[in-house]
């Protein structure tokens, strides 16, 4: 870890601290951008909400940018190996150099301002992404929205992919309350696009409007049909593209990758440029590569049959079990550990019910739910647990015990993620 990565690993950080490093309002973003010059001004951003489906539905829209010629930033947050990225041009992190020189700029601000780990890192990342001269931007908010540090962006459109239950201590204990946090990312006068059902669609669209934003439903405006697993087939009021190939697992992508390549469309069009089948059908195909995008359904190098996904909440993990393909004769294994904060029960009884074998991994931090408890939770549901002490050793009893048709997936948080890949 360098210095600079230290010093701002010193700030409050919601990943350890929770609620407690969560800071509402935007005095210290605007006095970092203030010392930054600020560089949110110096692109068109495309703003992405949304309790699951906006770190895939980020990258993609900057993938599919990418494709059609255009220098991307991308900010997504959190991190799996290093903080640099959050902070993405052209799926590439902002290189260990360019920090370094940054923090030590802004070192005065911080000694002053005092903001947490994610402000200090947004504020950063739009430097960056202004130093690069980019052409267009992506910058996926942290939590909820109206009170989110990447608020203080400018958009040139507004897009939420999904509302449910998550942060209800911060952010409201139904979806309908979530819906309007997250619809406080909208503006007078700037598009708002969202894939949201139900009665949280209804909360999410009123407050949009109550705010000035012109709001399309995707759901009702484009079209996203599964061909089979991967492939989808979409339209848009621009443009019929066909059967195209998504790069990522899953048949909830489609409607990801639907309102990603409408936000590009409508982002686009501000510029004078139109988006081709051609563009599209490479930006979806090749969104790891054009994105840097990592742990959504990502098949680990070390060993085929295991899966990565960073999903960390209810509808996030049905998602990740869905997408997971068991061959006929083989056994599920699951390698999990999450935050004290998260839905344990919810992913207890999904394991349950698709039968799983589970390794369970102590995570780090404050946050981190001790493993003998989740363990407890899972024996409860007869579901056959072994606690193991660390990734290493989670992978090396599946390598030992599993036959070779069985499946692993990592999942549970972030951090689970990040253990096996380091």
């Amino acid at each position: 870890m360098t210095d600079a990565e230290a010093r701002l690993f010193a700030l409050p950080r919601f990943a350890d601290a929770g609620a407690t490093a969560y800071k509402p309002g935007f005095e210290r973003m605007h006095a970092l951008l203030d010392a930054l010059g600020q560089p949110q001004r110096a692109f068109p951003t495309i703003h992405v909400a949304g309790t699951n489906g906006k770190g895939s539905t980020s990258s993609l829209a900057a993938a599919v940018a990418s494709a059609a010629g255009l220098t991307v930033g991308l900010h997504t947050s959190p991190h799996l190996l290093t903080l640099r990225e959050r902070m993405r041009v052209g799926g590439v992190p902002a290189p260990e150099a360019w920090l370094d020189a940054a923090v030590a700029r802004l070192a005065d601000t911080l000694d002053a301002v005092g903001p947490s780990f994610f402000e200090a890192t947004v504020a950063l990342s739009l430097a960056y992404f202004a130093e690069r001269d980019v052409d267009l931007t992506v910058v996926e908010v942290g939590l909820g929205g109206r009170l989110d540090a990447t608020n203080t962006v400018e958009p040139v459109v507004s897009v939420v992919t999904h509302v449910g239950l998550d942060h209800t201590d911060l952010l409201g204990d139904t979806v309908e309350q979530i819906a309007v946090e997250k619809a406080g990312i909208a503006r007078p006068d700037v598009p708002f696009l969202h894939a949201v059902e139900g009665p949280a669609a209804q909360a999410l669209e009123a407050e949009a409007e109550r705010r000035g934003a012109p709001v399309e439903a995707v759901r009702q405006s484009c079209e996203a049909e599964v061909v089979v697993p991967g492939r989808v087939r979409l339209a848009t009021p621009v443009r019929d593209y066909g059967e195209l190939g998504i790069g990522l697992p899953g048949t909830h992508q489609a409607w990801n990758a639907a309102l990603a390549v409408r936000a590009v469309e409508v982002a686009l069009a501000g510029l004078g440029h139109t988006l081709s089948e051609a563009v599209v059908r490479d930006g979806l195909a090749n969104v790891v590569a054009r994105s840097g995008l990592r742990g959504r359904g990502e098949a680990w190098a070390g060993d085929p049959r295991v899966a990565l996904d960073v999903a960390h909440n209810a509808d996030g993990w049905r998602a990740a079990l869905g997408g997971l393909s068991v061959p006929e004769g083989g056994r599920l294994w699951a390698l999990v550990g999450v935050m004290a904060d998260k839905d344990a029960d919810a992913l207890a009884d999904l394991l349950a019910a698709h039968h799983a074998r589970v390794l369970v991994l102590g995570l780090d931090g404050d946050r981190a739910l001790p493993a003998d408890l989740l363990a407890e939770m899972l024996r409860q549901r007869g579901v056959p647990v072994t606690v193991v002490p660390d990734a290493a050793s989670g992978l090396a009893t599946f390598a030992a015990e599993a036959r070779a048709l069985d499946r692993l997936l990592v999942t549970g948080s972030h951090q689970t993620v990040a253990a096996v890949l380091e």
